[in-house]
């Protein structure tokens, strides 16, 4: 693993460590639909692309032709 994927990984895990102590202690209420699910979301995607590798983001943008 090279330092820009445990970057990610560790952004990733950060994102999701801090929505669960705040949902732990009151401060929001993830049972509800609000924009704090797409904060899961991309909490989720780093850190899965940060161990696998694979960014879904990635694959469309060089599919619209970035580079």
């Amino acid at each position: 693993m090279n330092a820009q994927r445990m970057t990610m990984t560790l952004a990733g895990t950060f994102i999701l460590i801090a929505l669960g102590l705040g949902q732990m202690y009151g401060q929001f209420d993830l049972t509800t639909m609000s924009w704090l699910w797409f904060v899961i979301f991309v909490g989720v995607n780093l850190f899965q692309s940060g161990l696998t590798g694979f960014c879904p983001l990635t694959k469309i943008l060089k599919a619209i032709g970035l580079q």
